[in-house]
């Protein structure tokens, strides 16, 4: 197993010039995942973020650095293939329940929710000896069968919508009529006092500490709420960040450019687009000035909040002697959130101000509803092109970091270039416990085989990149789709993301997607448009509806979902209502003929 080898490459660092016995086995690893919401690629300061997160800097500084790798372009498809290791398409999230066209709902991979076909890497863990633990955002699934302890987790305290708010018992009214927190598949209620970060870090505590007697490695799911909108800080915090975003996303966007060269996470002289969302920050007005940069200090100053609900939790398992056996894999669902209700007009911007105090002063703050915008979501996912929901590289690649702090043959402070995919890490992580992976088969029935890789030699440096240069690998999400194949990367996206086309681009020396070069290599554009028309049919891709976007369907399913429902419910009051008006005006007629 390459686990073994791992082994025997620790002991040679550690003892120098020993060639006899080999070492004893350690105990099987802890691990530890940290799932940030909605952060862009160069939002952690190890890949050229300004934003203070000293606590995920010290664990790259000790593990290994991905700086090619992938997921989906939204939150719940890339938590499925996370959770199994298989594309998202078999997993059930086909789409998401949000941005889900009502014609594909139910339809084979459109289950919007992870369906029974794929098992979880809780499910495996635990099999092979591990206590199982989640905290935070699920959003895969709401129904007792489809909760986290029945997908394999002991104990969770679990959130099954996209969001919720971070200081009370809130959803996001936008989108969801109450927050549908449960703990072990039970409703639940956040605690008065709450803020989200330490909340979850809080919980994950008491599980770990809860159980430890029982001698067992656990697995512990850690899913922020951070930074998805509403983005929200304690007080403190939003004031480190006061001014700090002045200069606007033009000079934020050049400067994490800058600095992810620097740190060698992008390669030297990378060229970058100019986003067609991003305006001229010296030509809007100083109260849109004022309220934008406002927004991006309260998005920094949650980053720093959750960077440091990470410490504490580390800090704890130094306390407890468990760090030095914990695997910890830090990652975001999906890059930067462009989409701002304050933006959208029309409906959805006057509902926002009728349900939440969005007063300038108050971003960030308790009762907001705060978001950053297309033009600082493309500053925070410098220096790629686009941002959450497209298929362009701001969209799908993410920050992730693999420390495991007292293992020597983990290359600390290093970087892996090669590309490397979310469905990676349920392999990865099985095989460095210890444990055997499903292969098509668990509990004695079958299931979807992973299809991802394991990432163990790229974290020696034994390889570049565990996936083949000729194999294809496709993805598609509400229509904007993929098929990466070596170093090139085949791309389209439907409006308003893009011109609905099909783009080639070499994302390894071209990782910010500048120079298409369908045009200079035909025979490689057709070879991979055929590659992912395979795909597709192999996987049930459905086409979208004429005229879908994203966007709109959101606003679509939040009406159908909330506002009819409401509408209906006070139809007996409007009618009531009418009926009281008619009988007074018949009594006000028949007053007058009287007195007539």
């Amino acid at each position: 197993m390459r686990r073994a080898s791992l082994l025997l490459a620790a002991s040679a660092l550690l003892l120098p010039g020993a060639t006899a016995a080999a070492p004893p086995k350690p105990a099987k690893p802890n691990i530890v995942i940290l799932l940030a919401d909605d952060w862009g690629f160069s939002d952690v300061g190890a890949f050229g973020g300004e934003m203070a997160t000293p606590n995920l800097d010290a664990l790259a500084a000790q593990g290994v650095r991905f700086s090619n790798f992938h997921v989906a372009g939204s939150c719940s498809p890339t938590r499925a293939m996370l959770q199994t290791g298989v594309i998202n398409h078999r997993a059930g999230l086909g789409n998401m329940p949000e941005t889900i066209p009502p014609a594909h709902l139910g339809k084979p991979g459109y289950d919007s929710h992870l369906n029974n076909r794929v098992v979880t890497i809780a499910d495996q863990l635990r099999a092979g000896g591990y206590r199982t633990y989640l905290t935070g955002k699920w959003h895969l699934g709401h129904t007792p069968e489809t909760l986290p302890t029945a997908r394999g987790y002991d104990h969770a305290f679990a959130l099954s919508q996209s969001s919720a708010d971070n200081f009370e018992n809130k959803p996001n009214k936008l989108l969801y009529d109450f927050a549908d927190w449960t703990e072990d598949g039970k409703p639940a209620r956040v605690p008065d006092g709450f803020y989200s970060s330490t909340f979850l870090v809080d919980r994950m505590i008491r599980y770990i500490d809860g159980e430890r007697a029982s001698g067992k490695p656990f697995l512990a799911s850690i899913n922020f709420l951070a930074n998805h909108i509403p983005i929200q800080a304690r007080d403190a915090d939003l004031a480190a960040y006061r001014g700090r975003y002045d200069a606007g996303w033009t000079a934020l966007r050049e400067a994490r450019r800058a600095s992810a060269m620097a740190k060698g996470v992008m390669p030297a002289d990378m060229r970058m687009v100019t986003m067609g969302t991003t305006r001229d920050w010296a030509k809007i007005s100083p109260e849109e000035r004022a309220q934008r940069a406002g927004a991006m200090a309260a998005y920094g100053a949650m980053a720093t909040a959750m960077d440091r609900e990470v410490g504490r939790l580390i800090a704890h398992l130094k306390s407890t002697g468990e760090y030095d056996n914990t695997i910890f894999v830090f990652l975001s669902d999906n890059g930067a959130e462009a989409t701002d209700p304050m933006s959208a007009g029309g409906f959805t911007t006057f509902n926002t101000k009728w349900l939440y105090d969005q007063r300038v002063e108050q971003q960030g703050r308790p009762g907001s509803l705060t978001a950053i915008g297309a033009d600082f979501a493309s500053a925070a996912s410098s220096p790629l092109r686009g941002y959450k929901f497209t298929a362009s590289e701001g969209g799908l690649r993410v920050p992730m970091i693999l420390a495991w702090p007292g293992h020597g043959a983990v290359r600390a402070g290093s970087i892996a270039p090669g590309f490397a995919h979310v469905t990676d890490m349920a392999p990865t992580l099985l095989e460095l416990a210890g444990v055997a992976p499903q292969r098509g088969q668990f509990d004695g029935r079958a299931v979807e085989p992973m299809i991802g890789s394991d990432l163990s030699p790229m974290l020696t440096g034994t390889v570049p990149s565990v996936h083949a240069a000729d194999a294809p690998l496709g993805y598609e999400l509400s229509g904007n789709a993929v098929l990466f194949k070596g170093d090139y990367k085949l791309v389209k996206n439907l409006p308003p993301y893009g011109d609905g086309a099909w783009h080639l681009y070499n994302i390894t020396i071209d990782p910010g997607e500048v120079e298409d070069v369908s045009k200079a290599q035909p025979d490689r554009f057709t070879q991979m448009q055929a590659d992912y028309a395979a795909f597709a049919k192999a996987n049930g891709v459905l086409p979208m509806p004429d005229g879908y976007t994203a966007p709109n369907q959101i606003f679509e399913n939040a009406v159908n979902a909330l506002l009819i429902p409401r509408l209906i419910a006070l139809w007996p009051w409007a009618l009531g209502l009418i009926g009281a008006g008619a009988a007074l005006l018949f009594w006000r007629k028949r007053r007058r003929r009287t007195a007539g």
